[in-house]
């Protein structure tokens, strides 16, 4: 095998090709990367079903949730059914070094574990807020709307923890005590996002249908329930192979998405886990807080009937002849 070597007891091959177009990296970086960041991307990915998106020679990268058949019998797995495609779905839990180097053997880049861990699901241990500037924006934008997320935490008592998202955003993690209901975490993430909306909303808007957001960074609250997000440490099938990275709140106007690629992060980081130190403990989610979220409609079942709301008027508008 071109490259071939052993490590942590996988064979490893191929791993002077290229990654991919635009990745400046090697095959060899992404494995030495995932080395390197090995115990604090396994601290985020354990017990935890996880989806990766891999990335082949002359094809488009594709995501991979069902574990293949050729999957060694030592990777730990869990079995969740899904109920879109309804049927049951066997997940990969990568919880030691071995089997993260498997991932990346596989040339699987991105990473994005669930909201929950497979001894617990549906029960989630975060809420999750993506900021997500829209098109002509740039990353202060996404930092603007950030904070205004962190705004409304504290006007309720709670804290969270950013990343940058690895692409051209940022995510909070917002730790929850555990036993909350899905649907109530679920509407949490929709108050909070709300209630930042209500701040500034010249800055931030909950508008899920892109058309309608102004040119205004887009709170998506939508990563709740079976979502998965892009792991603190893993690396994004972007330009330079950047990286999800955690940062302080104070770091945040003097950084750059581009700032952290898997060639970079080593060295900014020696042998500190800044998502672990930055993470606030556990937290009760306010009542008032769940109960406002119930109120607020799901906004991929709102986008849908407004979609087709917005297609019977333009078909009306096309069958009516002119006057």
């Amino acid at each position: 095998m071109a490259g071939g070597e052993l490590r942590h007891g996988v064979e490893l091959s191929n791993l002077d090709q290229p990654l991919f177009e635009e990745a400046e990296a090697s095959k060899r970086d992404l494995v030495d990367y995932l080395e390197f960041v090995g115990e604090r991307l396994l601290g985020v990915l354990r017990g935890r079903p996880l989806s990766v998106v891999r990335v082949r020679p002359g094809q488009e990268p594709f995501t991979q949730k069902n574990l293949p058949k050729y999957t060694p019998e030592w990777v730990a797995r869990t079995k969740v059914w899904a109920e879109s495609s309804r049927r049951e779905i066997t997940y990969a839990l990568c919880d030691d070094l071995r089997t993260l180097i498997w991932f990346g053997n596989q040339r699987a880049v991105e990473y994005h574990p669930t909201l929950f861990l497979a001894e617990s699901a549906p029960e989630p241990t975060h809420l999750v807020l993506d900021l997500d500037p829209s098109p002509g924006q740039v990353f202060a934008d996404a930092v603007a709307g950030a904070r205004l997320i962190r705004e409304a935490l504290t006007a309720d008592g709670l804290s969270g923890a950013v990343k940058t998202s690895g692409s051209r955003g940022l995510h909070v993690f917002v730790p929850v005590v555990p036993g909350i209901d899905v649907e109530d975490a679920a509407a949490a993430t929709r108050a909070v996002a709300a209630r930042a909306e209500r701040i500034d909303p010249s800055v931030g808007t909950t508008a899920f249908i892109r058309e309608d957001r102004g040119g205004k960074v887009f709170l998506d609250a939508t990563r709740a329930g079976g979502a998965t997000v892009a792991a603190a440490y893993s690396p994004r099938i972007r330009p330079g192979v950047t990286v999800s990275f955690p940062l302080r709140w104070s770091d945040l106007d003097d950084v750059t998405p581009a700032d952290f690629t898997v060639r970079t992060v080593p060295g900014l980081i020696g042998d500190d886990d800044p998502w672990a130190t930055e993470m606030p403990a556990p937290q009760e989610l306010p009542r008032d807080l769940v109960e406002e979220g119930h109120t607020i409609p799901v906004a991929r079942v709102q986008a849908m009937h407004e979609g087709k709301r917005r297609a019977r008027a333009r078909r009306a508008s096309a069958d009516t002849p002119p006057s």
